[in-house]
């Protein structure tokens, strides 16, 4: 019976080529030139600091830009809130999510069970989702139905079998 898995994931090389990049680019720029800028990367965690708020969104948008360039989906990122740090300085939290919780999984095969073709099933392993129906056009139909819902998080498709 031909089926496919729908997971959330990132890929880790390339988000630490982006933040290089990113870096890099932090360096050279002269708009950031004595603002003590910074991107701080701990596994699947940033860690933006700067001097002020506005130089914390030009920062925002670069580190965008670079995760765009490289094919990372802005929808796996949650920005936490600004704070303050040590002396005139702010920073912000981003955290890179990956998996998809019990809650959005629900959600999903909710979506699948309304909109999706007869004969679709869907179940949750762990932090992804395997798809199996009896066609294959309709497995097809379900990756766009699901490509074109907002869901909130990136998804892709993997091992899909006839």
């Amino acid at each position: 019976m031909p089926s496919f898995d729908v997971v959330s994931e990132v890929d880790r090389q390339e988000l630490k080529n982006a933040v290089d990049q990113a870096q890099r680019e932090l360096a050279n720029r002269f708009d950031f030139k004595n603002t003590d800028s910074s991107i701080e990367q701990k596994e699947l965690v940033l860690t933006i600091r700067t001097s002020s708020e506005d130089r914390l969104r030009a920062l925002k948008v670069l580190l965008e830009e670079k995760f765009v360039k490289r094919q990372i989906s802005l929808r796996g990122l949650e920005w936490g809130k600004v704070e303050q740090a040590s002396g005139e300085s702010v920073r912000q939290i981003v955290t890179v999510t990956v998996g998809i919780s019990s809650d959005k999984a629900r959600e999903i095969n909710k979506l699948i069970k309304e909109k999706a073709p007869k004969g679709i099933a869907s179940q949750t392993q762990g932090e992804q989702l395997r798809v199996t129906g009896k066609k294959r056009d309709d497995l097809q139909e379900t990756m766009a139905l699901l490509k074109g819902a907002d869901l909130g998080i990136a998804i892709q498709f993997e091992n899909f079998r006839d």
